[in-house]
């Protein structure tokens, strides 16, 4: 199978792990060669449940057996669809009441994009250094990390960029801004969480030159940070939140929400502002409304925060200079891009899956399904603490 995954499927990187895999259950990812990893990642923040989680593919299977795709996005009531975006307004903060949904956070950021340009009639567009949004053109050109992005300009235009918790940048959100978006905590950057305010200030600039926010929680949604949605835990309320990654259980989604006005806007002049076939899929809507009603219904969000300390605990060591982050949205941060390296490929072969972040060469990414124990944890941490030792004893 590795050869036909080198020659057959397109590769995102030089040197991918290929790790060929044989089943998944829980908090674990198993090889063909027999040999159990403890999943820290998630499947990058996706995997909310763990893997196979009953409630989820329970809900799967029932719709496979009712009816799969049958009218592209809008024209239709399906019952999952509806559903989950009755619930979603039911748990997020009014006016955030309308949600249309895609098939991918970066589509979902394209549709946030285009709304903040219908509303107001604007076309600049205010994103962050150091901001990742998602890879298709639109949400490209207001990823903030030039080296990513200079070799298929030229994207669109009249983008500006301002620096997370600079509040002299505010400054740059003008009568001209159509939208500004932010990641509610910073992801490829560091999971770099917002300071003094920050976000409240934004949304006070925002109100006062009439410009849309919108807030990316295609990473921290989903209880990842303690609250359903990560903006929740900063007092702020944007006019767009955009959702994704763990929204599925593992099952690609994405959508964005905002108020009734304004989301009623896409409907007309033009119609089909927005437009997707597979966009609310009643399979994938199912799937999402499963792991909605498991987060809420649960009391996963409120452990997620007693297992941060936990990490927290267990991680003390002279090579790791803090951790970041909040609830199972974690970062530990090395001295160095070598010492990371060695942290996640030593412990992928000890069994443990840990991954990196974007930009930020230095973080070790832990963002573990909201499902995993106390004990895996305990486990997990010990296999990075014996890595870490023997990493300083060559060191010295």
């Amino acid at each position: 199978m590795i050869e036909d995954f080198f020659k057959y499927q397109a590769q995102t990187s030089p040197h991918p792990l290929a790790m060929e895999i044989s089943h998944a259950e829980g908090s674990y990812i198993y090889d063909t060669d027999g040999n159990a990893y403890l999943d820290m990642v998630a499947g990058v923040s996706a995997n909310t449940l763990g893997h196979q989680p009953q409630r989820v593919n329970d809900a799967i299977k029932k719709q496979l057996d009712t009816y799969s795709h049958v009218m592209v996005y809008g024209e239709y009531a399906q019952h999952p669809a509806t559903e989950l975006c009755k619930i979603l307004a039911q748990h997020l903060p009014y006016p955030l009441t309308k949600t249309y949904l895609v098939n991918s956070g970066t589509e979902a950021i394209e549709g946030a994009l285009k709304l903040a340009r219908r509303v107001t009639g604007r076309s600049q567009l205010i994103s962050c250094h150091n901001a990742y949004h998602g890879n298709t053109m639109g949400s490209m050109s207001v990823m903030g990390f030039e080296e990513r992005k200079q070799i298929f300009r030229p994207l669109i235009p009249d983008v500006d960029f301002i620096t997370f918790n600079n509040e002299a940048d505010l400054e740059k959100i003008t009568p001209k801004t159509a939208g500004v978006l932010l990641e509610t905590i910073q992801g490829g950057a560091g999971f770099i969480e917002p300071q003094n305010d920050f976000l409240k200030k934004v949304r006070q600039r925002c109100n006062e030159v009439g410009a849309i926010m919108i807030l990316d929680e295609i990473q921290p949604g989903f209880g990842r940070t303690g609250k359903l949605f990560g903006f929740q835990n900063y007092d702020v309320i944007p006019d767009v939140v955009v959702m994704g990654k763990g929204m599925g259980g593992g099952m690609p989604v994405g959508a964005f929400t905002a108020s009734a006005e304004m989301m009623d806007l896409l409907s007309h002049d033009p119609k089909l502002g927005h437009i997707t076939t597979f966009g609310g899929h009643p399979v994938i809507a199912a799937a999402s409304l499963a792991t909605l009603q498991e987060v809420t219904e649960t009391h996963l969000m409120q452990e997620a925060l007693a297992k941060e300390q936990l990490f927290k605990k267990l991680l003390v060591h002279p090579l790791i200079k803090e951790i970041r982050g909040r609830g199972l949205m974690l970062a530990a941060m090395t001295d160095s891009p070598e010492i990371t390296n060695e942290v996640i490929l030593r412990c992928h072969k000890r069994g443990v899956i840990l991954f990196w972040l974007l930009f930020e060469g230095c973080a070790v990414r832990i963002t573990p399904p909201l499902t995993i124990s106390n004990e895996e944890i305990a486990k997990g941490c010990g296999i990075i603490i014996e890595v870490l030792n023997e990493i300083e004893r060559e060191m010295k």
